[in-house]
């Protein structure tokens, strides 16, 4: 948090947690669709002028630190991306699947909060949250 960002008369630095779901919590789609969706995030952040500084795909759920300008609201910006993400998917990779339709890919909701002073910890829990995961559950597995 050396450096912040600046609009004509702001010196920012906001940064949020975003979680979301595919719908029905999808697997076996979103494992095919994994590799292309960083790249759109990235791509569609950067048209509301936001940054995705951190983030982690995982089967049932996108994980997502995110840098948005305090001019646009977070809800803007998370609707933003989940919308044309989703309109994207479809159009791309709809073909391919004939029960996918891309306006309802992404479920409702999402979770949001702010990072505040725990940035490094954040960072890490999304880095690494997907061999925590498998690790959790071999220790179901011994139970």
């Amino acid at each position: 948090m050396d450096e912040y960002e600046s609009l004509n008369h702001t010196q920012w630095e906001c940064l949020y947690n975003a979680v979301f779901i595919p719908k029905c919590r999808r697997k076996t789609l979103y494992r095919q669709l994994r590799q292309y969706l960083g790249e759109v995030f990235r791509r569609l952040a950067e048209q509301k002028r936001s940054r995705v500084e951190e983030g982690h795909l995982m089967p049932d759920h996108v994980h997502m630190l995110l840098k948005i300008p305090p001019k646009y609201a977070v809800s803007q910006v998370v609707g933003y991306i989940k919308g044309k993400s989703a309109i994207h998917m479809a159009r791309v990779y709809g073909e391919r699947k004939r029960s996918f339709v891309g306006q309802s890919f992404w479920a409702r909701g999402y979770f949001v909060s702010t990072v505040g002073r725990y940035e490094a910890v954040i960072r890490a829990y999304i880095r690494n949250q997907e061999a925590e995961d498998r690790r959790l559950d071999q220790l179901q597995l011994l139970r």
